[in-house]
């Protein structure tokens, strides 16, 4: 292992292996609440849904991860003011910390709202920026997606590799609709009608963690979308990669934390794909 490459155990406590333990053990709980909504709330805009199952996991989560690592760093999405610009701001605030844990306790709350079986815990850990493990736990189906750097990613033991699709007129893609309507919506639906002719088919299921695990898996050959936080593309970032796709910006630059317009693919369509994202933002 490289100098410049933290070790995934600490103290006998595997990063991964905590990672884990707390994706599998929300998930569980989340799953166990579903159609008991008591509360239901909207933060940036009317389609940016927060529920006490959200609170309540988040919390779980933190807590075990400080009873492993109580030195360490955390950034929830449900401890953070809506919009981007408190998201950024939260994101740069811990960005001189050497361990932090970036947790979206349920990724796609809209869907776990309306009963739709398409819902996720992403859980990822940063070192000096630079996201070293990754964990999306899809409590519906039971199925985990883990990476660690250089070590590759693996779904129910097996290692993932991405799809072989070599165009877009052969990929099945995904995308989102972004909470921003002012924004972020109207470029991504520039996105999906340039696209959707293009491409052999798009999918919207509402959970970005998800989709970029699909990614990773090879169940999708790309996706992308505007103005989504670090805590939806953490882990899945990092999927993604150790499966041997490619993670971006929208305008091809490399991926880190801070992006909030993302573009994954496996590989090889990434620069088609960003060519038509670019075409589809300049009309």
């Amino acid at each position: 292992m490289s100098a410049n490459q933290p070790e995934s155990i600490v103290g006998g406590k595997s990063y991964t292996a905590v990672a884990i333990n707390c994706a599998a053990k929300a998930g569980e709980w989340i799953k166990s609440k579903m159609g008991s909504i008591t509360q239901l709330d909207t933060k940036y805009s009317m389609h940016d849904l927060v529920t006490e199952v959200d609170k309540g996991a988040e919390r779980m989560i933190r807590n075990l991860i400080g009873t492993h690592f109580p030195e360490h760093s955390f950034l929830g999405e449900e401890g953070v003011e809506p919009g981007p610009e408190a998201s950024a701001k939260a994101l740069q605030d811990l960005s001189e910390a050497e361990y932090l844990w970036i947790v979206d306790p349920v990724d796609g709350t809209t869907n776990y709202v309306h009963g739709f079986p398409f819902y996720s815990v992403s859980i990822a850990l940063a070192h000096r920026g630079q996201v070293i493990v990754g964990v999306v736990y899809d409590p519906s189906r039971d199925e985990l997606f883990v990476a660690e750097r250089g070590k590759g990613a693996y779904v129910h033991g097996r290692k993932m590799q991405v799809s072989s699709e070599g165009a877009l007129n052969q990929s099945l893609l995904a995308t989102g609709f972004p909470a921003d309507q002012h924004v972020a919506l109207p470029a991504n639906m520039k996105g999906i009608q340039a696209l959707a002719p293009k491409v052999r088919n798009l999918r919207i299921a509402g959970s970005a963690a998800l989709h970029l695990a699909y990614v990773a898996s090879g169940r999708l050959s790309g996706f992308w979308e505007y103005n989504l936080n670090a805590w939806d593309i953490a882990a899945g970032s990092l999927l993604v990669e150790e499966s041997g796709g490619r993670m971006s910006d929208i305008t091809g630059s490399t991926y880190d934390l801070a992006v909030r317009n993302v573009t994954a693919s496996n590989g090889l369509i990434h620069e088609e794909l960003l060519e038509e994202l670019h075409s589809a933002a300049n009309t």
